[in-house]
């Protein structure tokens, strides 16, 4: 049988996920990314429980313990540093596996090196999608696929070619992403302080002497404000007051949703932030990205005909329904829990937040 002609579109970690996952399955993509050679933003990864599995299963645990940083417990604090609720990380994931965090060029890097450079296709531009699989290269060049896999991020132009009105949501707020030297901060440790009006400063080890950083809070527009945005955390205390003296280059990004998961196309699929960017309350982009990539290559397996596509990217789509939803509402019930009163909030996190994370986390201690 003629194995199926699939194009996976955009190198970023999804897209690199996806070629990894097809290709423990004996199944061929080709992949191309639209930028001449690989272009990484942001600047660190908290990966939970779910998604150190899903790296597992993809091979690549072993690379992972050589980049990242493991942590072993979680810690929330007001403001000013109090704390208000502390648990080990094992509290919530039990035999699922640790948690790490990663500098986000690493995580590229190792993904990279697993498929291999030479098979991603740098400087290749998609122009054009159709749902029968045809596609339209920059260079006027079309080609009709068996399978098209949109891994080509929140602003996705497959996406946008297959699904029009699936463009991303602002949520409502902003956020920027630095790395600085972890040395203010307690090793293994992923601690959070929640200031008013949605604040939030999050600071994880990465490794090398390094802590991701990320600061967020709530913005009508998704702009950055004008003058120096750190002045807005000028009463937060310490960690963040010292980590802040690092921020210079911070990465600034408004915060978006996208629901094009359960969209229906013959031979397209969308995976990663190209169907389900979240907010990041969760740390859970990356997971279901890896999640997506392992259970498309499972349904993918067997090597089955063209014909045979539509109804198997239906399964495919209704095995990961339930899981995507879950994770966006409870993004939704984080987020709302960081506008709880000031007065509130200190009882709340002391009294519950083991309980309250256990929860947003339940659903996805089972395999996807």
């Amino acid at each position: 049988m003629t194995p199926l002609k699939i194009l996976v579109v955009g190198a970023g970690i999804a897209g690199l996920a996806t070629k990894k996952a097809l290709s423990l399955r004996g199944i061929h993509a080709d992949l191309v990314e639209r930028d001449r050679a690989p272009r990484i933003t942001g600047a660190g990864l908290y990966l939970p429980g779910n998604a150190v599995r899903a790296l597992r299963d993809l091979g690549l645990a072993d690379p992972l313990a050589a980049r990242a940083e493991p942590v072993k417990q979680q810690k929330l604090h007001d403001e000013q540093g109090r704390e208000l609720a502390g648990f080990p990380v094992s509290a919530i994931w039990g035999d699922v596996g640790e948690c790490m965090a990663i500098r986000r060029t690493d995580l590229h890097a190792l993904l990279l090196d697993a498929v291999g450079a030479d098979a991603v296709r740098f400087g290749t531009v998609v122009r054009s999608v159709g749902g029968d699989g045809m596609v339209t290269f920059g260079s006027g060049e079309r080609f009709r696929y068996d399978l098209v896999i949109g891994a080509d991020g929140i602003n996705s132009a497959v996406r946008r070619g297959v699904q029009p009105d699936g463009a991303p949501r602002f949520l409502g707020q902003v956020c920027w992403r630095f790395l600085a030297p972890s040395t203010t901060l307690e090793p293994g440790t992923w601690s959070v302080m929640l200031g008013s009006r949605g604040r939030t400063f999050l600071a994880v080890p990465v490794g090398g002497g390094l802590a991701y950083c990320f600061a967020g809070m709530d913005s009508a527009e998704p702009a950055p404000p004008g003058g120096d945005w750190r002045s807005l955390f000028a009463d937060f205390g310490a960690p963040a007051a010292k980590l802040l003296d690092h921020a210079g280059d911070a990465h600034f990004a408004p915060l978006h949703e996208v629901r094009a998961f359960e969209s229906s196309q013959p031979h397209v699929v969308l995976v990663g932030d190209a169907a389900h960017a979240c907010s990041p309350s969760m740390a859970q982009g990356s997971a279901m990205a890896f999640e997506d990539a392992l259970v498309l290559a499972e349904t993918l397996s067997g090597k089955p005909h063209r014909d045979a596509v539509p109804e198997l990217l239906g399964g495919y789509r209704t095995r990961r329904a339930a899981r995507l939803r879950f994770v966006l509402d409870q993004n939704h019930r984080r987020d709302r829990a960081r506008h709880l009163p000031a007065v509130v909030r200190p009882v709340v996190f002391r009294n519950f937040a083991l309980g309250i994370f256990r929860a947003n986390h339940k659903a996805l201690l089972a395999r996807p």
